[in-house]
């Protein structure tokens, strides 16, 4: 695979990454672990990553690599732990801001005293908030270099370590729809972290009548459709899925302070998903880091239909402009239009 114009512009500034223990941060599928390793071959890299397909990605490459006890080491997870401490980070930018901030405090516990850390993103992506953005952080953030529309900050850590606590990045909210309360909680990062978005609150109301069994929300973010669903219906289970491992951590939450129960798992679309359901709701995601994306979204519709029970029902909600009835109407059947309100449409399709 092909470098990314990130990864390129890190390996012009090669003597940048010479470290004993780095630690590479949301690295994309590409071929940049080869590339660093080409060059340090005894370096010990750490990966840690929150998005679940470049971690799969990540993980069979390294899988690859000789020798066996040098592999590097490779983590999914929203909390990043180690008894490793690190003398070099490596931070692709975020799309939140506060994704940023969330991470570096993860991270204080686990670094060095001498510590450098590269912030590396696309300039539209923002990361030339850099500086601004790790004052509590970095003893400075200074832009080494830039290319390909990206840019390259580096920076010492400050060693003012504070001790983290998950809970204290949590945003919550209330929620009230259809007399159903809730209350929703979400990490830095994740969809309508601040607040109910258009399409779900469209969705909502209009879901079907009867839901009972098995229901998969996928694409769960922090977990609105799923809670909603589980507070307004008793008969269910509920199977939750998304790719990002803040959003899975965030309908964890979710579904604990509603007292509600689910199986809630990482899956790069229905990669790891082995059951049927009775009912399958959805708002899609269609963007994927800062380019409109809707490969995974339209695998979804071409796929879900083996995941449905005989007479089971799929409802999603998307933006109108998003043509997603032709999929629908070719790989699972005769799709209805239930609304279309607000630049949003909700589709829905029943299995004979």
């Amino acid at each position: 695979m092909s470098l990314s114009n990130t990864s390129q512009l890190l390996l012009r500034n090669i003597e940048l990454l010479n470290a004993s223990t780095p630690l590479l941060i949301n690295f994309p599928a590409d071929s940049m672990i080869n590339e660093y390793l080409s060059h340090y071959p005894q370096t010990k890299i750490t990966c840690y990553n929150t998005n679940f397909e470049h971690y799969e990605y990540l993980q069979q490459k390294l899988q690859q690599l000789q020798p066996d006890n040098d592999k590097p080491n490779c983590y999914f997870s929203a909390l990043y732990t180690t008894k490793i401490k690190h003398d070099l980070v490596i931070i692709h930018f975020p799309k939140s801001k506060a994704e940023l901030q969330f991470t570096l405090a993860m991270l204080s516990e686990h670094l060095t005293t001498d510590a450098r850390i590269l912030i590396v993103g696309e300039n539209k992506g923002g990361v030339k908030s850099a500086p601004k953005l790790t004052t509590n952080f970095m003893t400075q953030c200074n832009k080494v270099d830039s290319a390909r529309h990206c840019n390259l900050f580096f920076g010492c850590f400050n060693n003012q370590t504070k001790p983290f606590n998950l809970e204290d990045w949590y945003h919550y909210y209330p929620l009230e729809i259809d007399a159903i309360t809730m209350k929703i909680a979400a990490l830095p990062g994740v969809f309508s972290q601040g607040g109910l978005d258009k399409g779900t609150a469209l969705l909502l109301p209009n879901l079907p009548k009867n839901i009972r069994g098995k229901v998969l929300d996928f694409g769960c973010g922090a977990g609105v459709i799923a809670c909603f669903i589980g507070k307004k219906y008793s008969d269910i289970q509920l199977s939750l899925i998304d790719i990002n491992a803040l959003a899975l951590q965030s309908a964890k939450k979710t579904l604990e302070i509603n007292n509600l129960s689910g199986n809630v798992f990482a899956s790069n679309s229905l990669s790891k998903v082995n059951e049927k359901y009775q009912h399958v709701v959805s708002n899609p995601p269609f963007h994927q880091g800062l380019k409109t994306h809707y490969a995974a979204t339209e695998s979804f519709l071409h796929e879900i239909k083996r995941f449905i029970s005989s007479k089971g029902d799929i409802t999603i909600v998307a933006n109108s402009f998003l043509k997603y009835r032709p999929i629908m109407e070719d790989s699972i059947g005769r799709t209805n239009i239930l609304l279309n309100n607000k630049g949003f449409t909700i589709y829905q399709c029943q299995l004979k």
